[in-house]
């Protein structure tokens, strides 16, 4: 559950893409070079790693010592009580909570969008569907009735069930992956990239490119994305696993937040991206597909290309309802001062909520696949940094 509400639609969606992106335009290498292949999957570890589960654990182990162990409200204000007193009980702590909501419907949102633009480029690849704005919407509305069902059957029957599902099918694509890619070079690569990232983790963390116009605006695009991104995801990942969490220790806490997630991740951008790039070498038209696109188009050069092609898209889906119905149930609590079990409609008045933001962020990009990222980025950016000061 832990793994499917923290990163979902993302793994999906940029499985193949970030890590191809970053081997045809890296920061500190030469297109295409061998440089650039371990970079590509450093920089991807980079953003997927470390941080983005830090930031998480943080807003989670607060928020679970202060409900469980404090006896306070679910509510991120309340964590402040050391620092703030009796503050958080008044405008203050009203002002904290509303951020809270504000960055947990827009990070949840551009997920959302996310979603949609893969699930209609998917559709668009295989079998010739027209990807425009009309196709994203309908795929919006058609999940939003799945996940809102699903809200409504409540926590443990409907998250817990699709995180099942997103498990096993994740768990097929990887495998199926790792056996047709070139197994032996993804984990040499795994190994290696890993050890790349440890070894320059400090540096890259602090480093702002300050003499380096070309670094500075590819992490503009890459890493204040995420960051953004992952900040503005923060309550409600934060919260959702405080919620289910409770009765962990700290030690069981912090190696299921932090270390477990990330290796998987690893394991996961080692397999899609190196299949990725080096399907992409010998397929040169990859490089000019979208982001959305792209997964699919290494699948469709690849034995069992479109099993698993259908099987992303199932996934994709999948990912997309969890995410979104992770989102209702902590938006629910969020706005019933820290109920831990926020009544149906509110869970589906939330749901329907950031469907429509989501409808109205790609309906910006006109339909436009590039566009309609560049959008989404902008908001999960915007989004976070009212929240930063706060985490």
């Amino acid at each position: 559950m832990l793994f499917s509400a923290g990163m979902g639609i993302g793994l999906v969606f940029y499985g193949a893409a970030e890590p191809i992106s970053h081997f045809a335009s890296p920061p500190n290498a030469d297109p295409q070079s061998t440089e650039a292949f371990t970079e590509s999957l450093r920089s991807t570890f980079f953003h997927w790693g470390f941080h983005a589960w830090a930031v998480y654990g943080v807003v989670a182990l607060a928020l679970a010592y202060a409900q469980f162990r404090k006896g306070e409200p679910g509510l991120l204000s309340k964590t402040l009580r050391p620092i703030l007193g009796d503050h958080v009980d008044g405008l203050i702590g009203t002002i904290i909570d509303v951020l809270a909501v504000f960055a947990t419907v827009i990070g949840v949102a551009v997920s959302l969008g996310m979603g949609a633009l893969q699930i209609s480029g998917g559709l668009n690849y295989l079998f010739g569907l027209p990807n425009t704005i009309v196709t994203q919407s309908i795929i919006i509305v058609v999940v939003t009735i799945l996940f809102i069902m699903s809200a409504w059957s409540g926590l443990s029957k409907g998250i817990q069930y699709l995180s099942n599902l997103n498990i096993g099918l994740g768990t097929l694509l990887l495998i199926t992956g790792l056996i047709v890619g070139p197994t032996v070079l993804i984990l040499n690569m795994f190994t290696s990239s890993t050890g790349s990232l440890l070894n320059s983790f400090l540096f890259n963390s602090f480093d702002a490119a300050a003499t380096n116009p070309q670094k500075r605006e590819w992490m503009s695009d890459w890493t204040l994305y995420y960051w953004g991104w992952w900040l503005s995801w923060s309550p409600f990942v934060g919260v959702f696993i405080a919620r289910v969490s409770k009765g962990r220790s700290i030690r069981e806490f912090i190696s299921g937040v932090l270390l477990v997630p990330v290796i998987v991740s690893f394991i996961w951008f080692s397999v899609f991206g190196v299949l990725g790039i080096e399907t992409a070498k010998k397929h040169k038209e990859i490089f000019d597909m979208s982001a959305e696109t792209q997964l699919f188009g290494v699948f469709n050069h690849i034995p069992l290309g479109i099993v698993l092609s259908i099987i992303a898209l199932l996934l994709i889906a999948s990912f997309f309802i969890t995410s979104a119905d992770s989102a209702t149930f902590v938006l629910g609590m969020q706005t019933t001062n820290g109920s831990l079990n926020p009544s149906a409609f509110i869970k589906v008045t939330w749901g329907i909520a950031q469907s429509l933001i989501a409808f109205v962020l790609l309906l910006s990009g006109g339909g436009d696949g590039e566009a309609g990222l560049n959008a989404l980025q902008s908001a999960a950016i915007i989004s976070a940094l009212p929240f930063s000061f706060i985490v």
